[in-house]
This record gives structure tokens, sequence and C-alpha cells, in this order.
């Protein structure tokens, strides 16, 4: 090789996909490729392959050569350590694949993931191997001072792969690095294997080394000052030809073979056409002829048993037609796409959850608008009767396979996985993904691995707006947050912190699982595509090492298979109904019940999917809905962008406004939005109509238009103008239509995903109304470990006059139980309550009657359903207060009861008598607490709330009621109904969740609750700031608020904070002057005995006598404040007490 070309090839790389190993990002790498003008370069990733695709595709763009490699863990004899491997074609790479797969699918639970070196040798065509660096299995073996291992190993491997093992020369100053270096120049020369020089790659450049150092601390889960751990050197970069050359400059040889490594591959992945899955068919048909042979049964018996029955004097061979004619329009193009294996795979596990109680949704995404889907049963929408258009979906001008979206009931969905492992074997797999280092994760990660306190970490963490729909970069979040740059300035810590986690920030931290993808290929997947399985999760399939990216590019078309909550809920109103001996269809409830479209119009609609936010709440109550598409047109509204067009429809729903069709011949299609172009399939529609566009062709348009390409817009807008002027529309006119539908195909949402949701949440509401207790209490049981939702449907079950049934232990059950006006509160639903425990408890209550007292439950509870903080969660509840009022004579005796159960429990095992047998001895040694001594009203209401997230037996703002009732302190309620522009209200904080405005200002929104209900206000950045330390949960203040001056409908005005005062504060004040008023028959020693403080009150006391009144001024200034006010107040010889 020409002098001139020999550069040094880093074929050891290391990217993110090294999991708190590797700190390069590809797309980095790949730019630094191109500066550099590298020749070749290699990825060597430990363990995986994940990121082999994404390289190979990145690096190739740069014009540098990509190596794809792996280090993989091999057992000989006993000891695992891993052994580089390159692919040099397309065979190696399968075989390179078929070992990383491998590695992972074909071990214990317990074991490392590793492949015996035998398999090394079985797959070995096409395929380099090196010998390694550090953690290497060459490495171990040499450690391990075992020389004939190291020769028996190194011979094996050179008897089979000759001159495709090189053994590795490594230099970077790392410890054992030079010991290692010459057993494997001894081993070079008695074994004639050829040397490389190589180098370790972890990062691009030097500087970054001590962000690296900090990454292999969070992997290792140790810390940066701990000497014992894992260290690399600072030499682990990207180093320069001549640099390298000065290092390696005594074995010529070593740098000779590295020149030359590129030389021998001649391969790099390239992206695949979608390898579209087959289906296994019993008959002796075609996919194509299975697809047409269930589609014309599915649809006769929709039509039969849905289409029909929902209409009236109808003309049913033209109904026929219409149905018919579609179906066979679809499969046509089905059938030429080559999808009909995936609509068949798709349809077969729907059918079979469906076929086995597992609640499946009506559809969501473009696929709701196939017939097809509709009646294979994928889908439960009549797209006929909506509108829906099939080429929304699909069609042959599509670039991108489309998938269906289906979603399953959510405690039930992992039975369709087990469903389609059990069909598919090792043909199916989930799609990986990965944890990411974001802002608030790196400087937690960060901050404990350079040794930073907990506390001062989370509080820097909590600085950082949360906001899942536009994450915020650590950068971004330091330039918005004035005390981040505040901490940064003052303390050197935490700006080493900030300086690190900027650097590491966006890499993988962590291998998950994608919640609902699926692919399904071929029997044999793993030599398709590398997979991985977590040893450590429940999940019943492997995942693609690629994340859904590269595994839609290496040609696997993925199947959503989604868990809704709704479903579940659903599903569990219809058991408890069931268990009641009431029968419902979900499937089969009209959609025309004018009952549920006046329940939508009051606006009451907690609980109800997709229409329970405040913003929803407020659009059903000006619009007034009255039928389904209504329903349909709120969900597609109800977003960024389209929802400043609510108002206009409402107005024009109402006869309030005229419509706007745009053009006459619109009218049809816009009709029913009232001449809003809500949905994609309007713009289509619109584009076929006036343009004479295909289906095809006018989903092209929708895209263009939604992508706002210009070149590409430029283009559809000519063939718009030309179609419309052959329909007999002038230039001009289409023009002005084009411009016109533009903005509203921006932003236009899929009709199939919105009709499919909107029926969800219809059939939600159905429940709700009609079965009220049964579905609140369904819902409340899927929602057991969120608190916030919870007290929402408390509050709601208040709003409905439905009994709330507090905690307790003889009488609830682990999950919320309906009766008739009545639900009882779910024990699991208690902080630390365990679900499982909880219900073994209940299954002895049912078995043997309810506990008799704290000892009865002592000697009937196994030692494995209850412990410490499962007791305390159930007492704080006030789950015992049928059994024990003093909650904190049991709080206290916790400890005792967990060891004389234990003890119970073991004497009846080995079946002695109890020591304890008398309930009395047990007693005794219980409640050495007085009795008397119980927590205060406060303390039982704060343990309440630490228990179960709000307050059930009471409010910490009644004990103030009368002291509100003076100082004329209202009810929020009260306020937002009455005329008053301004007043004083009292509010406990239940939940409060800080943002960012868009100029980067703070503002909270804040869940303050009263006496008679919950309400929510946002809190501004002066009064945040100002308080911020103040607005904790469970902090109760008295809020000055005011409204807003009318707005245009005058009928909703905006309530603002303009003041707020901790209520601690504002009842420690004390009154400038009060006035008691005394009945005849007075105590004056005890008002003196209460009135004895000095203080800045000044007191007047009156007496009536007879008819008579005398005033008294005290002397001295006297001490009165709330406190005062409340000892003073339910005296019997107190009349009257004024400020």
């Amino acid at each position: 090789m020409d002098d001139n070309k020999k550069k040094f090839v880093h074929f050891k790389v290391h990217t993110q996909y090294s999991i708190c190993e590797g700190a390069i990002k590809i797309e980095d790498l790949a730019k630094f490729c191109k500066d550099k003008k590298l020749n070749a370069i290699g990825l060597c990733d430990s363990f995986n392959l994940c990121g082999a695709l994404e390289f190979s595709e990145e690096i190739s763009k740069a014009g540098t050569q990509p190596i794809i490699g792996s280090q993989i863990n091999f057992n000989f004899d006993g000891l695992i350590g891993k052994i580089p491997i390159f692919a040099k074609t397309e065979k190696g790479f399968r075989n390179l694949t078929k070992l990383s797969s491998k590695s992972f699918l074909e071990v214990k639970a317990s074991e490392t993931p590793h492949c015996h070196i035998d398999d090394l040798i079985k797959n070995n065509d096409d395929l380099i191997v090196t010998s390694g660096g550090l953690d290497s299995l060459f490495y171990k073996l040499i450690k391990k001072n075992n020389p004939k291992q190291v020769d028996l190993l190194a011979s094996k491997i050179k008897s089979i792969f000759g001159n495709r093992f090189y053994l590795e020369i490594q230099r970077h100053n790392d410890n054992d690095q030079k010991s290692i270096e010459n057993n494997l120049l001894d081993l070079s020369k008695t074994k004639k294997i050829p040397i490389i020089a190589s180098q370790e790659v972890f990062y691009i450049e030097q500087d970054m080394f001590e962000a690296h150092d900090a990454l292999l601390c969070i992997g290792q889960k140790t810390y940066v000052n701990d000497e014992k751990r894992k260290k690399y050197s600072d030499q682990h970069y990207i180093k320069s030809t001549d640099e390298i050359n000065k290092i390696y400059q005594d074995i010529p040889e070593a740098l000779d073979n590295n020149y030359n490594f590129p030389l021998r591959f001649s391969f790099k992945i390239e992206k695949s056409a979608p390898n579209l899955p087959s289906i296994q068919i019993s008959s002796n048909l075609t996919e194509q002829e299975e697809l047409l042979r269930q589609s014309k049964i599915g649809l006769k018996n929709r039509l039969e048993n849905f289409v029909f029955k929902q209409q009236k004097n109808f003309d049913k061979p033209k109904i026929e037609k219409i149905y018919t004619e579609r179906l066979n329009h679809e499969i046509n193009i089905i059938n030429k796409m080559n999808y009909a294996g995936y609509f068949l795979i798709v349809s077969d596990y729907i059918k079979w959850a469906k076929k086995n109680n597992i609640p499946v949704g009506p559809g969501r995404g473009s696929g709701a608008g196939s017939l097809v889907a509709y009646s294979l049963d994928i889908t439960d929408l009549d797209p006929i009767e909506f509108g829906l258009i099939f080429e929304r979906f699909l069609n042959p001008d599509r670039i991108s396979m489309p998938d269906f979206d289906i979603d399953f009931c959510e405690e039930k969905r992992d039975l369709v996985f087990k469903y389609l492992k059990s069909k598919y074997k090792g043909g199916v797999a989930h799609i990986i993904t990965f944890g990411k280092l974001k802002a608030r994760m790196a400087l937690r990660d960060i901050g404990r691995v350079i040794g930073l306190p907990y506390g001062h970490v989370d509080r820097l963490c909590k600085m950082i707006p949360f906001d899942p729909s536009r994450p915020l970069t650590l950068k971004e979040s330091i330039a918005r947050e004035p005390r981040l740059k505040e901490e940064e300035k003052n303390n050197p810590k935490v700006k080493k912190l900030i300086e690190l986690s900027l650097k590491l920030e966006g890499l993988n931290r962590n291998l998950a699982t994608h919640a609902a993808g699926v692919v399904i290929a071929g029997e044999n997947l793993a030599e398709q595509v590398p997979l991985y399985k977590d040893s450590e999760s429940n999940l019943f399939l492997p995942s693609t090492q690629f994340d859904m990216h590269s595994s839609e590019n290496s040609g696997l078309v993925k199947f959503d298979i989604l868990g809704l909550n709704t479903l579940t809920v659903i599903n569990k109103t219809i058991e408890m109904l069931k268990n009641k001996g009431i029968e419902v269809d979900i499937s089969k409830i009209p959609l025309n019940d004018s009952n549920i479209f006046k329940m939508l119009s009051s606006g009451e609609t907690k609980g109800l999917f997709q229409l329970e936010s405040s913003g929803v709440r407020s659009a059903l109550k000006q619009m007034k809905p009255t039928q389904f598409e209504d329903i349909v047109a709120l969900v597609a509204l109800y977003r960024p962008g389209p929802m400043n067009n609510i108002p206009i429809y409402n107005e024009c729903k109402n006869g309030l406004k005229k419509p706007n069709y745009i053009h006459e011949s619109l009218e049809k299609i816009l009709k029913p939005t009232y001449g809003i172009i809500i949905y994609q399939e309007q713009v289509m529609q619109i584009a076929q109509t006036l343009a004479g566009f295909t289906p095809g062709e006018a989903d092209i348009l929708r895209k263009a238009m939604g992508k706002k390409k210009r070149k590409e817009l430029e283009k559809q807008e000519e063939k718009f103008i030309k179609g419309s002027i052959n329909n007999k529309i002038s230039k001009d006119i289409a023009s002005f239509i084009f411009k016109k539908i533009m903005p509203f195909a921006e932003y236009g949402f899929n009709k199939s995903h919105a009709a499919a949701y909107a029926l969800i949440a219809y059939q939600t509401a159905y429940l709700k109304f009609y079965y009220k207790e049964d579905f609140i209490a369904a819902t409340m049981s899927t929602e057991l470990s969120n608190t916030d939702k919870l007290r929402e449907f408390v509050e709601e079950l208040k709003r409905l006059n439905i009994e709330i049934v507090r905690p307790n232990i003889n009488t609830c059950f682990a999950d919320f139980k309906p009766e008739k006006n009545k639900i009882y509160y779910a024990l699991s639903g208690i902080k630390s309550v365990g679900r499982e425990a909880v219900s073994n408890l209940i299954n002895e209550r049912q078995k043997n009657g309810k506990f008799k007292s704290i000892n009865d439950f002592i000697k009937r509870s196994n030692p494995k359903d209850i412990n410490k903080l499962q007791l305390e969660g159930l007492t704080k509840a006030g789950a015992f207060d049928d059994l024990e009022k003093n909650r904190k004579a049991l709080f206290d005796s916790i400890p005792k009861i967990i060891q004389l159960n234990k003890s119970l429990w073991e004497e009846k095992e080995s079946n002695q008598n109890s020591l304890f047998e008398d309930s009395s001895d047990i007693n005794e040694e219980i409640f050495i607490t007085e009795t008397n001594n119980n927590w205060s009203s406060n303390d039982i209401l704060m343990n309440e709330f630490q228990s179960i997230g709000f307050y059930m037996s009471d409010h910490p703002l009644n004990i103030y009621n009368d002291y509100f009732e003076k100082m004329k302190i209202v009810s929020f309620n009260h306020f937002n109904q009455s005329g008053e522009s301004t007043a004083l209200v009292a509010g406990t904080i239940m939940s409060i969740q800080e943002k960012k405005s868009s100029k980067g200002t703070p503002f909270a929104i804040v869940k303050f609750s009263d006496l008679e209900s919950e309400f929510e206000l946002f809190l501004f950045s002066d009064l945040l700031v100002l308080n911020r330390d103040k607005l904790k949960t469970a902090n109760s203040f008295i809020l000055t608020l005011q409204k807003d001056s009318f707005n245009q409908d005058n009928i909703s005005r905006r309530i603002n904070i303009k003041k707020l005062i901790s209520l601690n504060d504002f009842t420690k004040k004390e009154y400038d002057k009060v006035t008691i008023e005394l009945k005849n028959q007075s105590n004056l020693d005890d008002l003196q005995n209460l009135l004895k403080e000095d203080g800045n009150t000044k007191i007047e006391i009156k007496i009536r006598k007879t008819s008579k009144v005398y005033t008294f001024a005290l002397k001295n200034l006297r001490k009165f404040n709330v406190g005062t006010f409340n000892h003073i107040k339910d005296k019997e010889y107190v009349e009257k007490i004024s400020f």
C-alpha cells in the first residue's frame, strides 16, 4: 500500500449502544468521519448489534467504509469473556446475527448472556475474529496465568479461522496492558498468528474522558471516588494516524495489518424493502383467495347483524351492491400490494382475542377506514356509514407501509403476546427501545456518582420543567431557569455536575422494550435480525436489537398491539353488571341516545375517555352535542391549531352563524362539519371532487400540504388547478380553493382515528349514565396507584350523591366495590398496601367471618400478608377503626403486632398451643400506650392524607369554618357562581405542577380543595417565585381571588390569584380590635384566664344585664388570634364575637 494512503483504522469503536460504556452518538461519529476524511471505521459494540444498521447507513453517507462487528461473550472451559467478531460479507453478518441472538436466547435467566466457543466454530463462515482488549476472554485467561488454556483457545480458533484471526495489540496505558501485550506477542511467534494494532475507542475527543468516567460509574452503580472500581486511561479517543504511528513504531507489522484490515471487507448492511409476513392457511387456497373468502363471510355477517338492523325502509340489494363493490375495490389494492397476509395475521389474533374474552378496541388510526378490516373483525367501525376512506390507510402510491393500531384490554394484553408466541414460535419479537439520559435523569445519575447529596440533586432536578409533550434539554432548561444558573454560579460541585451532564445528555442509558410494537416474520427471525432478551423481565417474547426505525429499514413489518386502560374499565364494568345478572353488549348500544347527549352537554364528563379535561368540558357545554358525529368532530378538533375552530363549529351548529363552504361544489363534503375542514379525509374528497384526483393521488396531496414542502406543493397546486379546470372551475377559483384548504390540511385529523376514539368515549358515557356506580368503581379500580385520580373520583362521587364508604378491614375489598348509591373504598388503593396481600386477608374474612378484634385479626392473618408499611397504611387510613378507635395506640404497637403474629403462626404451624391463646393477654402485650393518648384531629387528617392521598373523614379547613364566616371567607363555588369580582377563599393544596410559558417564565397549575369542592387555578410567575417554598401539598392558604372582566361570550370569567397567604400565618395574625358579647350568666374568671396572654389586640367586652348593655375595655392589649377565637367561641356564656 502507498505510504500516503496508509491510514490507521479504528475498527473497535464503541457507540452509545455499548450501554454505559460507549459515549459516541453515531451521527456525531459520521460527521467526524466526513470532516477528517476517514477511509474506514469499525463498529464493535459490546454484547449487541443494536447500532449496526444505523452505523452502516450513516457512515456510508459520510463517504467512509463501515466495518460491522460486535463483542460477544463466549464460554470457554467455564470462563466467560468477550471475543470481537467482524462480518466480511452478508453471509458473515448472518452468522454474526445468529451468534448475537443466540447469546441472549439460549441461556438460563440467571446466566450472563453468552454463547459456547463451539458456536463460534460452527458459525465461522466469512467472520474475522480478534483476541480483544481488556475484559476479553483472552485477557481473562492470561490474567489467570494459565498459558495452556490460552494456547488451547488460540489453537482452536486458528485451526478454523486461519488468517481470519488476529491478536490485538492495544496501547492505552491501562493497567496490566503491557504484561498482556508481552503474552500476546509470544503467542503470535509460537502459533504464527498475525498481530494487529488496535484502539478501544469509547469517545471521539479526549476532553470527553471525565464525562465518560462518570458514565462508567453509572453503569457499574459505583462512585467516581471509589478506588476499587474499573477505570480506564484518558487515551480511548479517536487518534490521528501520526499519533498512532508513534505509539506502534516498534511493531510495524501490527500497523500494516491494521492499514490492510478494511480490504478484507466487502459488505455493508443495506436497507430492505418491506418483507411482508405470510400466514399458514389450512386449506389449499392462496393468501389472496383466503382473504377474499373470509372477507365475504365477514361482510355478510356485518350486513345482517349491524348494517341492516340500524336502518328502516332500506333498499337491501342497493346497499349490498355498495358494500360489495367497496370490498372488491379494497381487496384489489390489498392483493396488488401483497398485503393479504398482513390482514389475515391481524384478523387471526383479534378473532382469537375476542373468542377468549379479551376486550379489543374498535380500531384506531387510518386502518379503521377499511371495509375489509371491518369485515374481518379487525375494526368495529363501518367505514361507509362514517365516510371513512380506505386509501388514507393503503394505496399503491404510499412509500412507507402502514400498520394497524389495535387497542387491547391492558390487563389481558399479555395473553395476546402469549398466543403469538405459540403460533409463530421463533418468528415473532417485540421491538427494543432505549432509555436515554435526558436532562433530569442525567442530573440524578451523575449527581449520585460524583457524590452530591440526594436531596440537593432532587431539588435541582425539580427545577427542570416537566413537559412530556415537549421535553426541554438541559441547556434549554438552564437558559430558562434562573435558579439553576444561580446554583451553577455559586456551587463548584453543581458547576461540575452540569458540565458533565451536558456532555452525557442524550446518550443511551439502558435497554427497554417497546410497549406495543411486535414484528412477525419467518420462523427463524433470530437469523434475520439480531434479537435480545432481558432475563429480568417477564415478557413472553424476545426483542429485536434494532429499534423501530432500524427494524423497518431492515424490512420487518410492525404490528401495534396496544394496551388501553379504558377497555379494561369497560370490561370490568360489564363483568360487575354480569355478576348482578345485567347483560350489556357494548358493541350494540344505540349511538343516538338523547340521554347521553344531554349528559355530555352538561359538561359532567369525569372519567369519560377523551372528554374529561376542563377544556373539553367547556367545549361540550357550548357545543351541546346532539349526534355521534359531534363527538367525532370534538375529538379531532381538540388539539393545538384546530382548537381555534371549536367556537366556529359550535356557533354554526347552534344556528348562531352561517357556515362558509368555500365553494358551492364543496357543500356536500363540508356540510357535516359546518364548513370547517376538520378531517384529512375531507381534503382528499375535495381533491377528488374538484380536481379529479384518484384516492391515492389525493392522499399524496394531503401529505404534501401537511409537510409543507414547497416544491411538492407547487407541483400539487399545478395539478389541482389543471384538474379543476377540466371540471369547468376557473383557474382563479381553483387557486383560491387550494390556498383556502391548505391551512386546514396542515392540521387536519385522521377521521378514522377520531371516529374510533369517539366510539370508545361514547361507550364510557353510556356506562356512566346508566350504571354510574359500577362504571366509577371499575374506573377507580384501574387507578389504584394514582391517588390524584382517586381523589378526583371521590369528588365526583360527592357531586353525584354517591356514598363513599371509608376504608374498613371488615367491609371493604381489594378493589372498589359498587352497590346502589354506594361504593366501598378499595383497600389496595391505600399507599403501601399490596393487592395480593390484602386480597388474602379479605379471603380469610369471607371464609371465616369478620374480624372481631385486633387480637382476632392477629391470630387469623398469615405473616406473609402483613408487614410494617402495610399495617401503618391501613391504620393511618382508619381501616381498623371498627376494631380499635385509638389509631395512635395501634400505630405504635405495629412492631409488636408483627412479632406476635409471627409467633402465633409459627406455633400454629408446629401444632403447639399458643402462649397467647387468651385474647386479653395479647391485648396487654400490645397496647402499652395509654388509650386516651390518641392522635389529634389534625394528626388524623395528615396521616389520612399520607396513606390515601386526600382527606376522607374530615377536612383540615373544617375547624376554621366559624372563623371563615366571621372573616367573610367564602367557598370557591360561592365566589364562582356569584356576581362578585373579588373575594377571600380558603384552599388546601392537593397537587401542584410547575411549568414554563413559551417565553420561559415559570407558572404553576395548582389544584386546591375546600369544604365543598376541588378547584384548579393558575399561579403566575411573581407569586410563584415569592411563595415557592410554601407551596407544598397539604398546606392551606387564604387566597385573594379576582375575576377578569366579562369576555366575549359573557359566560365564563377567568379567576386569578392576586394574593395568597399561608393559613398558618393568617391565623397567627392578631386582630387590632375584638368585641366579645356575653350573656347574663357570664364566667368572667374563665374569660380572664383565656385572655391572660399579652399581645396586640384591643379587647372590648359587652355584658347584657336586663335591658342594659355595659361595655368595658381591657386596660392592656391582649393576644387574640384564630386559636383564641376557637377556644372562646363555643363557651356557653359567649353570645357573639365581632372583629
